[in-house]
């Protein structure tokens, strides 16, 4: 007669012996070996305390309305300039030129957030003036929200000089995100949230180009327009005004950032237990090798009763 398995179960047998005897000390070793060494794997392998990371955010971006226009109409020294700061619009004079501006910012994708900034420039000349390079500052306000809230001031610099006379810059670029250090995982991060240009000072020295941008790059977070390829367009017409046109754009940026006590500690143990699993699967096979064939002197008892008919 033909016998066929209808149901099953695995039967526990305990192990047991007194506290000082060698399977006590071979317990203590494997238990040792077993969560111990996954540790020292982890850590030896590098990164296991992590200590920067980075996330995607678009920044918040709003144009100032505050700009520096320095340009050279000779290769002798001579120049013309225009801000929007009157204290350094009375100082320079006779080379102050008053330039026709517009300026538009456009949200494209309709997000609340603006991407572009659209700027636009004419410079009055006289008959004999030439344009053979170009500075122009322009300050941004600056914000991110999604980890710590940073609200900083900041600029766009834009440059460009040729050994042939121009009628026109056409600048395309996107203004983008310099950090040296990494941001707090949280809180109000407001240090620079101070005018890039002190346009309420009457000294010459608080508009000087080199002190200004000195001061800057002096920072942890900074911006930087993004340009490759500026384009000088040459042959102006006599009477006719410079044109600077600018497209700025205020693209995605990858922010890095100082992780907080649970995110690092939630990153250690990923590693740690994908080490730990391994040690697992190996030494419980060697205690049950070692106490199913006796190697070491234990008394197995069975668990449960059996069935008495």
């Amino acid at each position: 007669m033909a016998f066929y398995e209808v149901y099953s179960h695995p039967a526990l047998i305990r192990y047991k012996t007194s506290v000082c005897t060698k399977a006590t000390l071979f317990l203590v070793v494997v238990l040792c070996l077993t969560y111990i060494p996954p540790l020292l794997v982890a850590y030896r392998s590098q990164g296991f305390w992590i200590k920067r990371s980075t996330y995607e955010e678009q920044p918040v971006v709003r144009f100032q309305y505050q700009s520096l226009l320095v340009a050279a109409t000779s290769t002798q020294g001579d120049y013309v300039a225009w801000s929007t700061f009157h204290h350094l619009n009375n100082m320079l004079g006779a080379n102050l030129r008053i330039p026709a501006v517009s300026v538009r910012e456009e949200d494209q994708n309709q997000d609340g957030k603006l991407d572009r900034l659209i700027f636009q420039l004419q410079l009055p000349l006289k008959p004999e003036e030439q344009v053979y390079s170009v500075q122009l500052l322009l300050t941004f306000s600056y914000q991110l929200f999604r980890m710590s809230t940073v609200v900083m001031q900041s600029l766009a610099y834009v440059q460009h000089s040729s050994s042939v006379p121009g009628a026109k810059l056409f600048i395309s670029g996107d203004l983008r995100l310099q950090q040296r250090t990494p941001l707090p995982h949280r809180g109000l991060y407001n240090i620079y949230n101070v005018s890039v240009i002190d346009g309420s000072s009457p000294f010459a020295s608080a508009y000087d180009l080199d002190s200004i941008m000195r001061n800057y790059q002096d920072r942890n977070l900074t911006t930087v327009l993004s340009c490759p390829m500026p384009v000088w367009t040459v042959g102006r017409a006599a009477g006719s005004p410079f044109q600077l046109n600018a497209e700025i754009r205020y693209p995605m940026e990858v922010i890095s950032y100082r992780p907080g006590f649970w995110e690092t500690i939630k990153f250690a143990w990923i590693q740690y237990v994908s080490v730990l699993l391994i040690f697992l699967w190996v030494f419980e096979r060697i205690q049950r090798f070692v106490f199913q064939n006796q190697v070491l002197t234990t008394v197995p008892i069975p668990v449960g009763k059996p069935h008495m008919s």
